[in-house]
């Protein structure tokens, strides 16, 4: 991989983690930010005595200060290696994904995090998984392997594996794909991933959005490989773009309950706008 670029995040909710690190826990002890005070024969550690909130109670409770623990997490980028995914009109959104996925392994390892990967379509790809690591060498080598892959076959179902494989311990997810799914499949997958905190990256082509009013089209189905030519028109033009806002509004709306906002992501990704919103409150 040749030039990666640093991308912000900040996990929503409490993770439980065993390592020190830069987010916040659902762990409490002696060090990290403070968090509130507790009765001393509740957390019986006398080096964290308050001693105001001590003599101010009128019934002598002794009181103990508690911080939060600050913790390392596992980040993981579920990579959707479907048909669809190797379309390229602006862009090729397949280099895309797999820039976008090399940058939260560099970004995760940098921060002191885990990054771990998934590819899928049918199933989950044996080649392309990588468990959780610290090592930024494994984590931008087992990108490689993904990059290497040819977005193939008609279904995306392979995301249920891969929420089964991530367990029950809370991750962030990073969820990639163009989301070109059937209805049913996005609420499975969406409720298979609801232990986590899961944020969807949906690339979007500019072509595929807004495509010209006049002109001839050659469509091509990435799943069947059938051809066929469309005559564009300003009627035709604002049904696809209704079609296409109404598939973006779904998408949010499936999401809505279990996990963040989708973030659409035309063409290219511009790392500070993608920073800022996945770091937003």
């Amino acid at each position: 991989m040749n030039t990666v670029v640093d991308i912000l995040y900040r996990p929503r909710g409490r993770f439980a983690a065993n390592h020190v690190g830069a987010h916040t826990s659902s762990e409490v002890g002696g060090f990290g930010v403070f968090r509130d005070q507790a009765p001393f024969m509740r957390y019986p550690d006398a080096r964290r005595i308050d001693l105001r909130a001590t003599l101010r109670d009128p019934f002598g409770v002794t009181y103990v200060r508690r911080f939060e623990q600050r913790a390392a997490i596992d980040v993981y980028a579920l990579v959707d290696l479907s048909a669809s995914m190797g379309f390229a009109g602006a862009v090729n959104r397949f280099q895309v994904a797999v820039d976008l996925c090399g940058a939260l392994a560099y970004s995760a390892t940098r921060n002191g995090d885990r990054f771990g990967a998934f590819g899928f379509k049918e199933a989950l790809i044996d080649r392309a998984t990588l468990p959780a690591t610290r090592s930024r060498r494994a984590a931008l080598a087992a990108v490689e392997r993904i990059g290497v892959e040819t977005p193939s076959g008609s279904s995306a179902k392979g995301v249920l594996d891969a929420a089964a494989a991530l367990g029950a311990t809370r991750k962030l997810v990073f969820l990639i794909s163009d989301f070109r799914w059937p209805a049913q499949l996005i609420e499975q997958a969406f409720e298979a991933l609801s232990l986590h905190d899961v944020a969807p990256l949906v690339l979007i082509d500019s072509l595929e959005a807004a495509p010209p009013k006049w002109g001839v089209l050659e469509l091509c189905d990435s799943e069947s490989g059938r051809r066929q030519l469309l005559l564009m028109r300003p009627a035709l033009q604002r049904r696809w773009v209704e079609a296409e806002q109404s598939r973006r509004k779904n998408l949010a709306r499936a999401s809505s309950r279990r996990s963040r906002a989708p973030i659409f992501i035309q063409d290219g990704f511009d790392a500070s706008d993608l920073s800022m919103r996945l770091t937003a409150a």
